[in-house]
């Protein structure tokens, strides 16, 4: 997980550069199209079964997929129009949204331990907010707020996915292939814009951090404690904080860091809050 922190947060980096130039739609289709296509050589390579893709599971991959996607779209607009560790750090309420899920899933009722994360993580989003966005960014921080809220479905649905014996790499494989249909044709209708050397690098860059990062969050949520990945993952926060302050020199205020703090540590006492049960 500290490797897709690391990895993430390279490719926010990537998407901010890009963003200048290409819309999110077309990002999240030049993300998702090489990914789709490494997975795919890999597997065919590697791979000796004659449908090696075949599963029993598609709508547990399909609704995997969609929450995902979408939330890259919301992600990457977050990502090009807000400071970059603001952006990321909206993304990382999903644990937060995770835990609820689980709860809701064992039908428990929910207690003071989770609902002192939520109140707590409430605080920091008001605190990391209100100082850090002009008035008409709030519409792209409410995206950047359901990007979260999507991303902790996904990975709702990857622990399922998990929990069915589903390899990695084929739910990488579903991910990515739903991801650039939909940007495909999101972005023919909103149009495509020319890709010159520069850019080319930056999108190569881009597609080589998400897919990696992709493949070692997976990993990481199959087979690890989920309050160790969960904790490690906001491991992306600091390397994004560090990013945006080198290339961008965007300072956050005093304010901003303890909001971040704070979502950080109602994170993790959301995940822990959930009985091991989920």
């Amino acid at each position: 997980m500290l490797v897709a922190g690391l990895l993430f947060a390279l490719m926010g980096g990537f998407v901010k550069l890009a963003a200048t130039q290409f819309s999110s739609a077309e990002l999240v289709f030049y993300r998702s199209l090489f990914g789709l296509l490494a997975i795919y050589w890999v597997i065919r390579a590697r791979n000796r079964s004659p449908h090696p893709f075949a599963t029993a599971h598609w709508r547990a991959h399909l609704t995997r997929s969609l929450a995902g996607f979408i939330a890259l779209l919301l992600f990457f607009h977050a990502i090009a129009e807000l400071p970059l560790a603001t952006a990321i750090t909206l993304n990382y309420t999903s644990p937060l949204f995770l835990a609820l899920l689980l709860t809701v899933w064992q039908r428990e009722k929910p207690h003071w331990p989770l609902l002192s994360a939520l109140l707590l993580g409430f605080a920091g989003l008001i605190l990391l907010l209100r100082p850090t966005l002009h008035a008409d960014q709030w519409l792209t921080g409410l995206m950047g707020l359901g990007s979260g809220f999507l991303a902790g479905v996904a990975y709702f649905n990857l622990r399922q996915l998990g929990q069915l014996g589903e390899p990695d790499w084929r739910t990488v494989f579903y991910f990515t292939l739903v991801s650039s249909l939909g940007a495909g044709v999101l972005a023919s209708m909103t149009g495509w814009h020319r890709v010159d050397t520069q850019a080319a690098g930056v999108l190569l860059g881009l597609g080589l951090t998400a897919t990696l990062a992709q493949l070692a969050l997976t990993r990481a949520y199959r087979l690890g404690n989920a309050l160790t990945v969960g904790g490690l993952a906001y491991s992306t926060v600091v390397f994004a904080s560090l990013l945006g302050l080198l290339a961008w020199h965007e300072v956050q205020p005093a304010s901003a860091w303890l909001g971040m703090g704070l979502i950080v540590v109602s994170g993790l006492l959301s995940l822990r809050a959930v009985r091991p049960g989920g």
